[in-house]
């Protein structure tokens, strides 16, 4: 068995079309077939249903291609080890976020980080939260910005900061004529929420549940940037993330923002890398990195 099988394999599994992982491989379609028709041949099982104009891995085939993911992970992981203990400040550092965060985060942190890691080149990567965690986990990322609660024994946590949210409503709502807002003032109001699959739904419905307030059922957004301009259109009131609300992000017109009386509702951001990373080292510094950003970006 050797480990370009396995990598035919794993492309296969992704891409399910024998023409299109020979090319992510940089093969010809016989040699990756025929490679993984080896790989059948050794392991006594048939990995992939060969149907027309389909591919499908069997059951065993599917669980295979999990556990060679996983391998390959490993063998990249001997690889960094030996590159990361030359100099683990230089080389690539594939980071990701998830979208709620990186464009309000990234324009203050990048400075940071480049003068603290110079050589440090980073690769980001933009996701929603399930898809930033199973990159990680496979491998494809080598540590992640990301919103706690994480369950995933597997990882390492370091927490950054906590992220207060600010209640966005129109100018004419009437909690805008507040200086601040309670927990109370959202019982029985109509939140705006982003669609499935960004953590900052969870997040709100969070809030809702312990505020009583309740989601606007027809609508879900898609993105912060849409939320933000319902909001100002007067369909409806949202929560907001403070960095969302920070410079370099301009005003938006009809927009009123208010602060959460204290302690406000927050959510709270963290580094989180693989526990068998060789980048631990390298990753508490950068979280300490991260946590340079001025106070004043964290207050409503």
């Amino acid at each position: 068995m050797n480990l370009r099988a396995l990598q035919y394999l794993v492309k296969l599994a992704e891409l399910r079309h024998f023409s299109k992982a020979a090319e992510a491989c940089f093969v010809s379609q016989p040699t990756l077939s025929t490679q993984i028709m080896k790989l059948e041949e050794e392991l006594g099982v048939a990995l992939v249903e060969r149907i027309p104009r389909k591919v499908q891995l069997t059951p065993v085939g599917e669980e295979i291609a999990q556990r060679a993911r996983h391998v390959l992970r490993d063998i990249e992981q001997i690889k960094m080890t030996a590159r990361r203990s030359r100099d683990p400040e230089t080389g690539l550092l594939r980071l990701g976020l998830f979208p709620t965060l990186a464009p309000y985060l990234l324009p203050h942190i990048m400075p940071l980080i480049r003068d603290r890691f110079p050589e440090l080149k980073l690769q980001l990567a933009e996701e929603k939260t399930s898809k930033l965690l199973r990159l990680l986990d496979n491998g494809g990322l080598d540590a992640a910005l990301l919103a706690l609660p994480v369950e995933d024994e597997g990882f390492e946590v370091e927490i950054l900061f906590e992220e207060p949210f600010m209640l966005a409503t129109p100018a004419s709502h009437p909690l805008s004529e507040s200086e601040n807002v309670s927990m109370c003032d959202l019982d029985g109001q109509e939140l705006l929420l982003l669609e499935d699959g960004h953590c900052l739904r969870a997040q709100a419905l969070e809030v809702c549940a312990l505020a009583g307030a309740h989601e606007r059922v027809d609508f879900h957004a898609t993105s912060m940037e849409t939320l933000r301009q319902m909001v100002a259109a007067e369909v409806g009131v949202t929560l907001m993330p403070v960095l969302s609300v920070k410079p370099p992000i301009p005003e938006t017109h009809n927009l009123a923002l208010r602060r959460f009386e204290s302690p406000p509702p927050s959510r709270t951001i963290a580094l989180v890398w693989r526990r068998s990373s060789p980048l631990g080292a390298l990753m508490r510094d950068l979280a300490e990195c991260v946590r340079g950003i001025p106070a004043s970006l964290l207050e409503p």
